[in-house]
């Protein structure tokens, strides 16, 4: 099984290594990383990946995978990333994303009547792509597997290697990298936050939601 993960300047790190971490130990599976040309991609936070393959040379993918992070805003509107996204997720097996991925998943016109989830701060937006918006960690949607904000790209990834290699494999993979979460803080979710830090960082994110608005409704023309 072949396994394309896409990486692009400005991505969530996590949003990529946290499911590769699973992908690499799924056996029978081979991960290919993606990106536009085969430079050195530069996620948030400065921490800089190599590609194994660029967008036109990458062999037909089982499944295809997109995270998160600034960078969609202008992956959103790249013709030739959405072509590409296009043409591999039709004859993919699973076409996948963590975090804001699933907008460029939407603006490549794939999540057309599938319920699908991202980040919090954008779940508002996965409907102008025609998608049913759901608040759940990880949603399974047919062949559309998508997952929420940065940490749960493990949740997401362990719930394909349960389909793909099979449950026992699965939990094998999560013993493997000790996946036993327990954070210091109920703090990780709107619904569990403190009223104070989140209504803080929502009014921070004002701006960044408008514009991110503005992006989504254009890049919805593009193919929806």
């Amino acid at each position: 099984m072949i396994i394309g993960m896409l990486i692009f300047d400005d991505m969530t790190q996590l949003d990529f290594t946290g499911p590769y971490e699973v992908f690499s130990k799924m056996p029978g599976c081979e991960v290919k990383i993606i990106a536009k040309t085969l430079q050195p991609v530069v996620a948030k936070g400065g921490l800089k990946f190599l590609p194994d393959f660029t967008i036109d040379d990458v062999p037909a993918l089982d499944l295809i995978f997109i995270p998160g992070g600034h960078g969609v805003s202008a992956l959103m509107k790249d013709r030739s990333v959405l072509e590409f996204i296009r043409t591999q997720a039709q004859q993919a097996k699973y076409v996948t994303s963590v975090c804001t991925g699933s907008l460029v998943l939407g603006a490549a016109g794939l999540l057309k009547g599938y319920r699908a989830t991202t980040h919090w701060t954008s779940i508002d937006l996965l409907p102008h792509f025609g998608a049913i918006a759901a608040r759940d960690r990880v949603v399974v949607d047919r062949n559309r597997i998508t997952g929420g904000g940065v940490t749960a790209g493990i949740d997401f990834a362990l719930a394909i290697a349960a389909q793909v290699v099979g449950e026992d494999a699965a939990k094998t993979i999560q013993l493997v990298i000790e996946y036993n979460p327990a954070p210091p803080f109920n703090c990780g979710h709107p619904d569990t936050a403190d009223v104070k830090i989140l209504e803080a960082l929502t009014q921070k994110l004002v701006p960044l939601q408008a514009t991110r608005l503005v992006e989504a409704k254009e890049a919805a023309k593009l193919y929806c």
